[in-house]
């Protein structure tokens, strides 16, 4: 059995379950539903200069069992930083559409700009956004010229690797927590290897000006978990919308928001990090609603997703080894099948 950590050698043809069976599939099919919205719940706050580091360990970890859901401060981000990566953000969205669609989503490589384009199993309708997908590796022809957006690639690849450290820090401590040796996880994403995955993604959700109530109620992203060990996700003051469904009552409807702070940095358990604790931190259900149709919401997200050849073992056996691209190759057909039949009939 290969240990946790070590790279095996790349399987033939798909892994494990397929779109149908996925666990993580079919929890999203359950949670379409409007549900109950409740305050009542709060999102842990960390504070990530916490000096002792033990202490902090016990922090995160207990903020992942208990809710999979929480907040960084003191992250080392600046909030000039990311003011400049949303302005960046909003300038491309702002871009013509025939302009945007010289860079189209590259279907498994998790690279390009989409719009409208991914459907959600639990809803069955499109999010109501666009978005465009920064993977490092994969963006030959996909980056807007330097006429077009002067300073877009440096200001993005700077911040992505900024929320690469970031990320490790974080999975280095639950790494720790779970009896992994220390430098597990940031070998299992390093950014210096050819199948580096991690992604970079920024988000645009339209407003809805639409007085039809079918419309204005539509999901601007339905109720999901995200497919990698972790993210990190930057949101703007008065940009709300984003709910949770945390901790072990996952299954039940119950709905938290989570308000946007823009100097605090919000962070989920994915679906990797769930297969590979062997469910001790479980990736959480969460989406975006409208709670004010007529604002347009911005965010950006990273995606700290094994590289590609990385085996994702559960040490005790309770999932299917697979391929990191195997894995997330299953879990983006689900979302974008619509998106790559046209593809492929092109």
């Amino acid at each position: 059995m290969t240990t946790p950590g070590e790279k095996p050698v790349q399987a033939a043809g798909k892994q494990a379950a397929d779109n149908g069976t996925m666990t993580e599939l079919q929890r999203e099919r359950r949670m379409g539903g409007v549900g109950n919205e409740s305050a009542l719940r709060e999102i842990p706050v960390i504070d990530m200069s916490m000096p002792d580091q033990a202490a902090l360990d016990e922090a995160l970890w207990q903020a992942a069992v208990n809710c999979g859901f929480f907040q960084l401060a003191n992250h080392g981000f600046s909030v000039a930083e990311m003011d400049r990566a949303f302005a960046m953000a909003q300038a491309f969205f702002a871009l013509p559409e025939t302009v945007k669609a010289r860079y189209p989503l590259q279907g498994a490589s998790n690279a390009g700009w989409e719009s409208m384009a991914q459907v959600r199993p639990s809803t069955g309708t499109a999010d109501q956004k666009e978005s465009y997908q920064i993977t490092r590796t994969r963006m030959q022809g996909l980056w807007p010229s330097e006429q077009e957006l002067a300073g877009f690639v440096t200001t993005m690849l700077e911040f992505e690797h900024k929320a690469w450290s970031l990320a490790m820090r974080v999975l280095e401590s639950f790494a720790r927590k779970l009896g992994f040796a220390e430098d597990f996880f940031t070998r299992a994403h390093d950014y210096r290897a050819a199948d580096y995955q991690s992604t970079l993604r920024l988000l645009h959700y339209f407003p809805v000006t639409d007085p039809d109530p079918a419309v204005r109620d539509l999901w601007r992203a339905g109720a999901h978990t995200d497919f990698d060990c972790l993210t990190l996700l930057f949101q703007r003051d008065g940009q709300g919308g984003l709910q949770v469904c945390p901790g072990r009552e996952a299954d039940t409807g119950d709905w938290t928001p989570v308000t946007p702070r823009a100097e605090l940095i919000t962070c989920n358990i994915g679906d990797m990090l769930m297969r590979w604790s062997d469910d001790q931190l479980r990736s959480t259900l969460h989406r975006v609603r409208t709670p004010d149709p007529e604002k347009a919401r911005y965010s950006i997200a990273f995606f700290a997703q094994a590289n590609s050849e990385q085996l994702i073992q559960s040490p005790l056996g309770k999932y299917p080894a697979i391929t990191a691209a195997d894995y997330l190759q299953q879990r983006i057909s689900a979302n974008f099948e619509a998106l790559q039949k046209t593809l492929d009939a092109s």
